[in-house]
């Protein structure tokens, strides 16, 4: 039986792991920390859950696809529960947009924003179709190995005006510049700067119109279990707690691994799903991993974040399971973070508050929160995070009592935050991105990392860094996209999905 080991049990190297074994690969997938889960890891404290990473799961088909594999059901695993509005956004005038797929509700309150928008946006919302269809539907899991396949897409690229922006796109339809923000701020939960990422990435919004938005009670954390728990009853081994050290090579070919515990394995084939520059530069045996790293080092890599958790007595039904707190500058904000590497004085938020769905995720009569900021990465701003990092998560704090919670300070019982450090060294990503490499035209498809390296044929990849990308359907797409390179080499058909 074929061996194929897969580094990092994040969303993507599960999703990788599941469709090996489920296409009957002995399968082990090694993770360096004690639990499954990658940047989607959880935190328990004091009788709170809380989500370390991706909290919104859109096109729940992508997963559902991962068991049916075996001709089983994703609710087996996982409770998803879906969330209205999907997000409520907030300016600091006081005003809010419920965002939803309530397409009476959206006109109603884009009518109030500038009635002419109302058929802007159903043209914008025409054009996400579009690239939804030519980006994902028929792209997304689609690996580009050279430069020909990216011709193959150059027309398509050309048709939708790739080279714009998001928000220009967004611009050129509607004129309320608080339906601006609120229609291209999605390309943040991906790593993109709405005013530089490709308008193909509009796409997000026809994803969440069509598919919805959706919570895994207990949290995201319960997805990555039930992932877990599929893949081992399916047979396939999940080696915790003991990181890859090096990726063995003989001559141009992969051997296996060896791990910091001393462990050993061969492997007819292996694919990381741990950071791009990571597996080149310190897990890679072999002369490709340093060419590949010194290439990789001059790209543009997504900034970080600083996630704020606290728990908090008391219950807030006012307050809905997504909120985005926009700060006072948008265009200027999003510069300081991608071009100027500043820590600003001011801030947008992602309030993440899953107690609101689901009240087991804190003790009785107490709140689950998360606030999260995006932040210059670790190479654009050098900052010292110990006396950086308690001193933004007052100032967090303040916004919030300002706008939502007057008495939060004397509300939360416990509180601990996250940030660039923590991205670099319990992820090991490059200048602690949280996902990996920025977004833009000239980093997308044949430009983004390969499902394969072009010189070690059975060497692979899948996850954020690269293609499609960052977010819960990009990384379980890219496993697809790679899964199918590897049964393709191996002369394995399924004719499964």
């Amino acid at each position: 039986m074929t061996r194929a080991i897969v580094i990092g049990a994040g969303i993507g190297g599960l999703a990788l792991a599941i469709r090996l074994r489920s296409a009957g690969l002995d399968t082990l997938l090694v993770e360096a920390r004690d639990r499954p889960g990658g940047r989607a890891y959880v935190f328990e404290k004091d009788g709170f859950t809380f989500d370390a990473g991706p909290t919104v799961i859109t096109d729940p088909a992508c997963l559902s696809q991962l068991w049916e594999l075996s001709g089983q059901r994703l609710d087996r695993d996982v409770d998803l529960v879906p969330i209205s509005p999907f997000y409520r956004l907030s300016w600091p005038d006081g005003s809010t947009f419920d965002y939803s797929n309530d397409k009476a509700a959206l006109a109603r309150q884009i009518a109030a924003l500038d009635p002419a928008d109302v058929a802007g946006y159903e043209r914008f919302l025409g054009y996400s179709a579009s690239v939804y269809e030519e980006g994902y539907v028929k792209l997304g899991a689609v690996p580009f190995l050279d430069f020909r396949s990216m011709l193959k897409a150059t027309p398509a690229l050309l048709r939708h005006r790739a080279w714009r922006s998001v928000y220009k796109t967004v611009a050129s339809h509607v004129r309320s510049e608080k339906l601006r923000e609120a229609l291209s701020f999605h390309t943040l939960f991906v790593g993109g700067n709405p005013m530089a990422t490709s308008s193909i990435y509009a796409l997000i919004h026809k994803l969440e119109q069509d598919g919805g938005v959706w919570y895994a009670r207990g949290g995201t954390n319960q997805l990555v279990a039930g992932m877990a728990a599929l893949f081992e009853r399916l047979g396939g081994t999940l080696r915790l707690g003991d990181p890859v050290a090096r990726i063995e090579t003989e001559g141009d070919r992969v051997a296996g691994i060896s791990t910091q515990s001393g462990f050993t394995a061969r492997a007819d084939l292996l694919a990381s799903n741990a950071d791009l520059m990571h597996s080149y530069r310190d897990l890679l045996a072999h002369p490709r991993g340093e060419s590949e790293a010194k290439r990789l080092a001059r790209k543009s890599w997504s900034p970080s974040l600083f996630v704020l958790h606290f728990g908090v007595r008391g219950r807030f039904p006012d307050i809905p399971h997504h909120m985005i707190l926009f700060g006072p500058r948008y265009r200027g904000l999003l510069d300081d973070i991608y071009t100027h590497g500043t820590l600003a004085d001011d801030f947008s938020l992602y309030l993440h508050h899953p107690s609101a769905t689901d009240p087991g995720v804190a003790p009785a009569g107490h709140s689950s929160f998360y606030a999260l900021a995006p932040v210059p990465h670790l190479g654009h701003a050098p900052l010292d995070w110990e006396v950086e990092g308690p001193k933004l998560a007052k100032r967090i704090v303040a916004e919030i009592e300002r706008r939502l919670i007057p008495d939060l300070g004397e509300r939360i019982v416990t509180q601990f935050h996250y940030a660039p450090p923590d991205f670099e060294q319990d992820l090991a990503a490059h200048l602690g991105s949280a996902f990996s490499l920025t977004p833009s035209l000239l980093q997308s498809a044949y430009f983004r990392g390969h499902n394969r390296d072009a010189r070690i044929a059975n060497l692979y990849f899948t996850g954020a860094g690269t293609h499609p990308g960052a977010g819960i359907p990009g990384v379980v797409a890219s496993a697809k996209a790679t899964a199918s390179l590897i049964l393709d080499d191996l002369g394995v058909r399924t004719g499964t999905p």
